[in-house]
């Protein structure tokens, strides 16, 4: 069971868990008012796999200083309960079961090589050189965590009938929520381990810029992140428009108290931030899931404006 857990812990099941987060609404929204549970389920599976498999491979890439930090000196490669050549054998199963899983039962090559992209560009680009090198990491290196969305979207797209319009506007825009999320979301938490990430000579920004100024970049991508959740409404009902508003000014509000408690040179807990963060974002996508699984009538139609963008 010792064994289990551990290679269980390889593939980060709370990473994972945006996976969900993020793949299912973008397949609802994809096709808003139908119901494709069976593909988003095998979607989902298949995704589990590539996801499982860019964590594994991270984990072997970081074994170093995984066991500098006292965050994850428990982690599997850093007890040395699996080895790195084991979880090796380990990830490129996943990722080859993962490529045919999605090609041949979601029917869709493209999701397929957009997961391997998305494992080679978390490996090679974000792990092995942006997070060693420049404590703008994550804000570049967080792409890879937003694939799921364009993932899911090109399943649906790859099983929809022929001439049926892609919208893949809408799963940028997704794609930019995740993007522009992350950076307050990983800094919070890095705030709170900032001696973990000095220790290991890893420059997250906590480690190389001072505390008031990493909270005022906090402030200014939740606000990035919030307007970009805006510019979905168009094409969703008026479930998302309200928790887009409602959650966002939450969001905003939140940062913006930790920067000024920072600023002032009062205790702050920014750890209480990256929880909020996390619950901002599954409502923001829950609220998305429900509109599209609804069917409702979008904002824009409201309107009268053409959506097909591209």
């Amino acid at each position: 069971m010792e064994t289990i857990k551990a290679y269980i812990a390889l593939t980060k099941p709370r990473v994972i868990e945006l996976l969900l987060v993020a793949t299912i609404p973008a397949m609802l929204q994809a096709d808003r008012g139908h119901n494709h549970m069976v593909l988003i389920l095998l979607t989902v599976i298949g995704g589990w796999m590539g996801a499982a498999a860019a964590n594994t491979f991270n984990m072997v890439a970081d074994s170093d200083i995984d066991k500098l930090m006292g965050r994850t000196q428990k982690r599997p490669l850093a007890k040395a309960t699996v080895s790195n050549r084991n979880a090796t054998i380990f990830a490129w199963t996943l990722t080859i079961v993962s490529f045919l899983w999605l090609w041949l039962l979601c029917h869709s090559l493209l999701a397929a090589v957009f997961v391997m992209a998305t494992i080679a560009f978390y490996i090679f680009i974000y792990t092995k050189w942006l997070k060693r090198s420049t404590p703008m990491n994550i804000v570049w290196g967080g792409a890879a965590g937003c694939m799921p969305v364009v993932v899911g979207w090109a399943v649906i797209t790859s099983n929809t009938p022929a001439g049926t319009p892609a919208q893949w506007w809408q799963a940028i825009v997704l794609f930019l929520i995740i993007f522009f999320w992350t950076p307050p979301h990983t800094w919070a938490l890095a705030m709170k381990y900032r001696d973990d990430y000095a220790a290991a000579g890893v420059p997250m920004l906590p480690v190389v810029k001072p505390a008031a100024e990493v909270t005022r970049q906090i402030v200014v991508y939740t606000w990035i992140t919030v307007l970009v959740t805006f510019l979905l409404i168009p094409a969703a009902g008026w479930v998302y428009a309200t928790a887009a508003v409602i959650a966002g000014i939450w969001f905003i509000i939140m940062a913006t108290s930790l920067h000024h408690k920072v600023s002032r040179g009062q205790e702050t807990k920014p750890l209480a931030l990256f929880i909020l963060s996390n619950n901002y974002l599954a409502l923001v996508f829950v609220a998305l899931s429900v509109d599209a699984l609804l069917g409702l009538t979008t904002v824009g139609s409201h309107l009268g404006w053409n959506l097909t963008l591209f």
